[in-house]
């Protein structure tokens, strides 16, 4: 898979794209992460990409013409299944979401920044648009971490176990169940006997009633999904 990030601090992600996960996903070759400098598209000799909104009013918006270039200049080079715009108003990221965009090859991620992007951006260029949550940040960059990150650990190979992301929280709409490790017993508190049975079959069910228990406690409106 390859994932295509387009943003105008390209520092941010130095750090969080080379440690764990991600850092051995890349090495394995199960995924390639690039990211683009938004002002190396800019035609303006101080590099651009912002300007007033027409009709006045607070903030800076994002000129179409270098997200243009980007975007042509990448899709020239290969065929992207989704363009991505992260923002505020699209559609809430879920882990159905992450599961569809992991099965997919190459996808690109604009970042958004100020008070957005040239509507026409939208209209004409974007695929699809991702929300992390009803908030607004300072720019799209955490948010493509989080897609990007959510995203490749559920392709194949990524991680040792290959069942592990399957049992993660969301999957199924429930919430993931209590999990213990050593020592059995500390200051009295004691792991559920179940667990150390070795009864697969029993466990397995525990595991399922705890994951409803749990989510019926404290997310009852997934249930409903």
């Amino acid at each position: 898979m390859r994932i295509d990030i387009i943003t105008i601090f390209p520092e941010q992600f130095e750090s969080v794209f080379k440690y764990s996960i991600l850092k051995r996903a890349q090495q394995k070759n199960l995924v390639q992460i690039v990211i683009h400098n938004l002002r190396d598209y800019s035609t303006d000799k101080h590099k651009k990409v912002d300007d007033y909104p027409f009709g006045g009013g607070a903030g800076m918006v994002m000129m179409i013409e270098p997200i243009y270039n980007c975007i042509q200049h990448l899709q020239s080079q290969n065929r992207y299944d989704e363009v991505i715009f992260l923002t505020p108003d699209g559609e809430l990221f879920e882990q159905k979401t992450a599961n569809y965009l992991s099965t997919l090859n190459n996808i690109i991620l604009l970042c958004g920044h100020y008070k957005g992007v040239d509507e026409r951006v939208r209209e004409h260029l974007i695929t699809k648009e991702i929300s992390i949550g009803d908030y607004v940040l300072s720019g799209g960059e955490i948010a493509a971490m989080v897609v990007t990150d959510a995203v490749v650990r559920l392709i194949p190979g990524v991680l040792g176990d290959e069942t592990s992301a399957l049992s993660d929280s969301f999957q199924d709409n429930l919430l993931a169940p209590p999990v213990y490790t050593r020592p059995a017993v500390f200051n009295g508190w004691e792991v559920p006997a179940i667990l150390r049975s070795g009864n697969a079959q029993e466990i397995e069910n525990w595991r399922h009633e705890q994951s409803i228990k749990r989510t019926k406690e404290r997310r009852p409106e997934l249930l409903k999904k």
